[in-house]
C-alpha cells in the first residue's frame, strides 16, 4: 500500500509541476519514480522532506523569472528540470533512503539531511543570489564576477543558502516526528545548517575552479553551455567532465558527511 500510495502522490506532484514546465517529460517521470521509492521504501519523512526541497525550489525559481530570464542562458541547466537534474538533486537521497529501508541507521537519515540541505540551500542561493543588486564576487580570491557566473556569491544569496538549510533541518525533525522516529530537534537543526552550508560554499568554489566552463564567442562571458548568443563556445577551463551535475553530486556528498559528522558530536558529547 505505501508504494501505491508514493506512487499516486509523486504521479500528482509531477504532474502539476509538469503542466506548470516546472519539469520535462524525463524529468517527470524520473520525479514519479524517485517519489515512489521515497514513500515506498521510507515513509512520510523521506518523501516529505524531498518535496519540501522540490517545492520551494519551484516557486524560487518562478519568483522573479523575468529579471532571471537572460541569466538562465548561461546556466547549463534552466528552471525546468530535466530527469539528469531530477536525479542530480534526489539521486542520493533515493540510495539512502533504499540503503535505510534495508538496514535502518541514523547514519543514513543524517547524511540525507544533509544531502536535501545542500541542494537546497544550492538552489535558494542561486534563485535569489541572482536578484542580488550587488556584484557576485568569486569565492577564491574575491574579485568581482558577472551575475550569473559559476563560483560567485552574494551575501544574499549566502543568506538564502543558509534559511534553506535550516528549513531543511527543522522540516525534516517535524516530519520525522510525525513519521514516529523520536528525533532529537538540535542534531537535526545544526546537521541541516552545517550540511547545508558546506554543500553549497563546496558548490561554489568548484565552479569556480574545477567545473568545465564555455568561453561565448560573442559577448565573451564564461557560460556553462556549449551554445550562446545563438553561437557554439570554445572551451574556456575545467574538467570537461565536471558538469553542472557532477558538481552536484559531489557537493551534495561533502553536505551529507558534514551533516553527519554535526549530528555525531552530539552523540558523542
Amino acid at each position: 500500500m505505501d508504494w501505491l500510495i508514493g506512487a499516486v502522490c509523486a504521479a500528482m506532484v509531477s504532474a502539476a509541476a509538469y503542466r506548470r514546465r516546472s519539469l520535462s517529460e524525463s524529468g517527470a517521470a524520473a520525479a514519479i519514480l524517485m517519489g515512489t521509492i521515497y514513500y515506498g521504501a521510507g515513509n512520510l519523512f523521506w518523501f516529505g522532506t524531498l518535496l519540501l526541497f522540490f517545492i520551494t525550489s519551484t516557486l524560487l525559481t518562478r519568483y522573479g523569472k523575468r529579471r532571471k530570464a537572460e541569466l538562465e542562458k548561461s546556466y547549463a541547466k534552466t528552471g525546468r528540470r530535466d530527469a539528469g537534474q531530477v536525479f542530480a538533486n534526489g539521486g542520493i537521497g533515493m540510495i539512502l533512503c533504499l540503503l535505510h529501508a534495508i538496514q535502518p541507521s541514523e547514519l543514513w537519515v543524517m547524511l540525507y539531511i544533509g544531502v536535501m540541505a545542500t541542494v537546497t540551500a544550492d538552489t535558494w542561493a542561486t534563485e535569489l543570489g541572482s536578484l542580488s543588486r550587488k556584484q557576485p564576487r568569486s569565492i577564491l580570491g574575491g574579485r568581482k564576477l558577472t551575475a550569473g557566473e559559476s563560483g560567485g556569491i552574494t551575501w544574499l544569496g549566502s543568506s538564502a543558502a543558509g534559511a534553506g538549510s535550516l528549513l531543511i533541518g527543522a522540516g525534516g525533525w517535524l516530519l520525522a516526528e510525525w513519521s514516529g522516529m523520536d528525533p532529537s530537534f538540535l542534531p537535526y537543526l545544526t546537521a541541516g545548517l552545517t550540511g547545508g552550508l558546506v554543500g553549497a560554499f563546496a558548490d561554489s568554489i568548484l565552479g569556480a575552479s574545477l567545473q568545465v566552463m564555455y568561453r561565448c564567442q560573442v559577448c565573451g562571458r564564461a557560460v556553462e553551455v556549449s551554445r550562446h548568443c545563438g553561437k557554439a563556445t570554445v572551451y574556456h577551463r575545467g574538467f570537461r567532465w565536471l558538469s553542472n551535475d557532477a558538481v552536484n553530486l559531489i557537493s551534495s556528498l561533502l553536505g551529507g558527511a558534514a551533516a553527519y559528522g554535526t549530528a555525531l558530536l552530539f552523540t558523542i558529547y
